[in-house]
């Protein structure tokens, strides 16, 4: 039995030879290419003309558009007001006979030409960036090396190039090297400020005295390092106030810890190994023992941000380097910690943003990372707020540390300390270098004035400061 006649002829073919099937005209309609937008179906020598001359503009605009770039990224403003005025200074000049704007005009060009020397030629070097160890603590020395080789056969002339530091730029000088010489400049970093910094890219900087013209190029890639705030190796969070705190048994009862309370009739459900035979032989009646449930060890440590709780850029500073040195401790020590700081408000925000920000506590560095780029903000919640959200997402609290500025008063503090359990022990740490460092108790919670991070070494050694 045979195929019918359909299926054995080709897709796409007539049965009449010589002659093109509907399916191949409709396929190669479907190809569309530059050349079929510019002419269509033409051909001849007038289309691939109009092809030609389309090519030839498409590159003579790319070419004019890469000048016009470079050009953009050397004259400065002052380079293009310049280059405006001189030829109408020319112009207006000899067609007015107004002798000035002529002088104007010559005076414009030739400084124009003499800056155009200034960033003529290149140089053929190559430069390496060593940036600083990636975390550094406010107050360390920090330096940054740069190594510069010249390529070229012929002797450099001596330059400075610059090192951007964060929103600084520091310029280092490079003598002249001969062929293939090096020279390596060590550069010191300031770390007076804690914060994430920016290091290079390395670059070099041509400009005529004037300002007509500004050629920049760059050498290296760009680095990162982070400041930390400054902290203090105080004792071990086992030991000392801490572990004065967390001694202490609470009111509330549980049938398993470790302080004795009272004994009291056995329930169904109690464990046999706290039932105490020698008053059960007394009474008669199964007596088991009852304890006060001890403090959990989880601190938890909250910096108020807000720019009213602090009387100075000096204390929330302080306050900055007492957070870190409480948290990187219990982090050391191996307890449960939790670091949260207020939330900060944005400035076009229809209603405040009523959260705290938990800072990564998983080792010290986590913790000091975060904390080189926190700020005080006037849109940031105070330490009321702070405390309270504080004492609500953090379970299972035993020591609650508040580290405020000096602005904070008593009254507050009383409130901010009663948005936590009455089982959880609250210090407060008012940060005030101008005041006398000392300890008190106000009602049911401690505050710790510190004057600078070696009270917090007393105070956390269970003494006075």
């Amino acid at each position: 039995m045979t195929s019918p006649p359909s299926v054995r002829h080709s897709r796409g073919r007539s049965s009449e030879p010589g002659r093109r099937g509907p399916e191949e005209h409709s396929l190669g309609a479907t190809v569309t290419t530059a050349r079929t937008r510019i002419v269509g179906a033409r051909t001849g020598p007038a289309a691939d003309a109009v092809v030609a001359i389309v090519r030839v503009w498409r590159t003579a605009r790319a070419g004019v558009s890469r000048a016009i770039a470079a050009t953009s990224s050397v004259v400065t403003p002052l380079g293009w007001v310049v280059a405006a005025l001189v030829p109408l200074a020319l112009l207006g000049g000899y067609a007015w006979g107004w002798q000035e704007l002529v002088v104007a005009g010559v005076v414009g060009a030739s400084l124009a030409l003499v800056a155009l020397l200034y960033v003529v030629g290149s140089r053929r070097w190559t430069v390496a960036l060593t940036p600083p160890p990636q975390r550094v603590a406010v107050g360390d020395p920090a330096q940054a090396g740069i190594l510069v080789r010249n390529d070229s056969a012929r002797r450099s002339f001596g330059t400075i190039v610059d090192l951007p530091v964060g929103t600084s730029v520091i310029p280092v000088p490079v003598p002249g090297l001969p062929s293939h010489g090096q020279a390596l400049r060590s550069v010191d970093i300031p770390t007076d400020r804690r914060g994430r910094l920016t290091l290079g890219p390395v670059r070099t900087v041509r400009a005529d005295p004037i300002g007509l013209v500004r050629r920049e190029r760059l050498w290296t890639e760009a680095a990162e390092f982070v400041v930390h705030p400054r902290t203090i190796d105080i004792p071990s969070t086992s030991s000392g106030l801490v572990r004065d705190l967390e001694g202490q048994p609470t009111r509330d009862l549980t049938s398993s810890d470790l302080a004795f309370h009272a004994l009291r009739e056995y329930v169904p459900g109690d464990e046999r190994r706290h039932i105490h035979w020698k008053s059960t032989a007394k009474t008669g009646t199964f007596m088991v023992r009852q304890f006060e449930q001890t403090r959990r060890s989880h601190l938890v440590v909250a910096l108020s941000i807000a720019s009213i709780d602090f009387g100075s850029d000096a204390e929330f500073e302080l306050a900055v380097s007492v957070t870190g040195s409480l948290g990187a401790r219990a982090i050391r020590d191996a307890r449960e910690v939790s670091v949260v700081v207020s939330a900060i408000t944005p400035e076009f925000a229809k209603r405040a943003v009523l959260a705290v920000d938990t800072l990564p506590t998983l080792t010290p560095n986590r913790l000091l990372d975060s904390l080189a780029v926190v700020e005080h903000s006037p849109s940031a919640l105070g330490i009321l707020d702070t405390s309270r959200l504080a004492g609500e997402s953090a379970r299972g609290i035993s020591v609650a540390f508040l580290v405020v500025g000096s602005t904070v008063t008593a009254s507050r503090l009383r409130t901010a300390a009663a948005s936590f359990p009455p089982a959880v022990e609250v210090v407060a740490l008012q940060c005030d270098p101008d005041h006398v460092p000392g300890r008190r108790r106000l009602g049911a919670f401690t505050v710790l004035t510190l004057g600078s991070l070696n009270d917090l070494r007393h105070a956390m050694r269970g003494g006075d400061s």
